[in-house]
């Protein structure tokens, strides 16, 4: 059965889309895998599959699938790229969209600029809710990695995020210590894993390690636990840039009791059509 996609990025962390709106869709692990392939597929770091939600008061459902088959709850990047995507492909001519997901439900608009503005909601800080294996929330926490202990900040934006602050993101040892994090038996849904280096109290460098990915050239959910995880150590104002080898996104965070907000570019590559 051959389906129409479109290949799109959003800071260089690249997705496929197919929407179930007009088209009949079955995916799993398999499949996923295969579209995923950057060889012998379409490639990608992430499938997205759009539908029409459960709910009238929603616009449309999207569904989150990593290159390794696995379903993911949130991705910020691939918001943006859904509110793109049904813009230009005239499945909705509105610029202000509720979206739902497997965990939340996310406001998203369509800016002037073309940028993209989403509104990710409140970070979830208590460990069991992450979830994390700690026996109180607090603000850093010793994790051990071959015999070494680190301190890290636990956030969930809707996904599970580690942050490791760091002195350099060029110098970080990501390859080893993502990995290892990742798979970490404190974090028993696996995790995704961010190197923040402060810059100033209004711009970070970030690199993130993404759960059932690896490296990505950008990941939004992880600019927002950064942002968090700076923020609560008192090491951030409420606006910064998060610079992410992809590129810049704006984070927007007033604290606790407060959604977040992240601006960024969404951007389509080209359209065709893939055997499932």
């Amino acid at each position: 059965m051959m389906v129409k996609f479109s290949k799109m990025h959003a800071l260089g962390n690249d997705f496929v889309v197919i929407e179930s709106l007009t088209q009949h869709v079955h995916l799993n692990a398999t499949i996923v895998r295969k579209i995923a392939d950057r060889y012998r597929g379409v490639g990608c770091d992430q499938l997205l599959l759009v539908g029409p939600p459960s709910k009238g008061e929603f616009d449309f459902r999207v569904r989150y699938f990593n290159a390794d088959g696995s379903e993911a709850e949130q991705c910020g990047n691939g918001l943006r790229c859904i509110a793109r995507y049904v813009y230009d492909k005239k499945f909705t001519g509105k610029r202000s969209l509720q979206v739902q997901t497997i965990t939340n439900t996310v406001g998203m608009c369509i800016n002037a600029d073309s940028s993209i503005t989403a509104n990710m909601g409140q970070p979830e800080l208590e460990p069991a809710q992450i979830p994390f294996n700690a026996p109180q929330r607090a603000i850093l926490y010793p994790i051990e990695v071959d015999r070494i202990e680190y301190q890290i900040s636990a956030v969930s934006m809707g996904n599970p995020h580690a942050i490791l602050q760091v002195a350099s993101v060029e110098h970080a040892n990501i390859d080893h210590l993502g990995p290892k994090l990742e798979q970490h038996p404190r974090f028993c849904k696996r995790v995704n894993v961010g190197f923040m280096q402060v810059h100033n109290r209004q711009h970070i460098k970030l690199r993130v390690y993404e759960r059932g990915v690896g490296e990505t050239s950008a990941c939004g959910t992880g600019a927002c636990a950064a942002v968090v995880a700076g923020i609560q150590q008192q090491l951030l104002e409420s606006k910064v840039r998060v610079s992410l080898p992809g590129g810049d996104l704006i984070i927007e965070w007033p604290g606790e009791g407060y959604a977040l907000n992240m601006t960024g570019p969404a951007v389509n590559v080209f359209n065709g059509y893939v055997k499932l």
